[in-house]
């Protein structure tokens, strides 16, 4: 499964991607928990765009299913962070920088690359599970059955 979607960096592109990548990982099977994993962690690198990204410049979120993984990409034409926050920076009460560390905390891999003349790409990826009976499950017995 691959989806593509280019948004306008408006809030209200948030909800239209969370509704367009849930309801294809959850029609695919993967279970709920898992789903809510990576809407949270979209949902955070969407805001940054919308926060940060060039003014009036649309953003792209494009994902994946394969080997048993989620993978998303969420590209802006901004000038991504300026250097990286540290702990100190944010202390346990800022409102800066949590968007990352929930990130990292949901996914099992984020990486994040910024440059002024490419823009922020964030790449994100989480190993799935799978509800009983999931689609993808059922495909892939149909699968090992005809090829043996």
């Amino acid at each position: 499964m691959k989806l593509s979607l280019a948004m306008p960096r408006e809030a209200l592109s948030i909800p239209v991607i969370r509704r367009v990548v849930g309801d294809a990982l959850r029609g695919l099977g993967v279970a709920e928990d898992c789903v809510a994993d990576v809407l949270v962690a979209a949902s955070e690198a969407c805001t940054n765009v919308v926060q940060h990204a060039r003014v009036g410049a649309e953003f792209e979120v494009a994902g994946w299913v394969d080997h048993g993984s989620c993978v998303l990409r969420i590209k802006d034409w901004g000038r991504g962070p300026h250097r990286p926050a540290t702990r100190e920076d944010l202390g346990d009460l800022s409102e800066s920088g949590r968007g990352i560390r929930i990130m990292r905390a949901l996914v099992d891999d984020l990486s994040i690359d910024a440059a002024p003349d490419r823009g922020t790409v964030v790449h994100l990826r989480k190993r799935l599970t799978w509800q009983d009976g999931a689609l993808v499950r059922r495909l892939e017995r149909q699968l090992a059955r005809s090829a043996g």
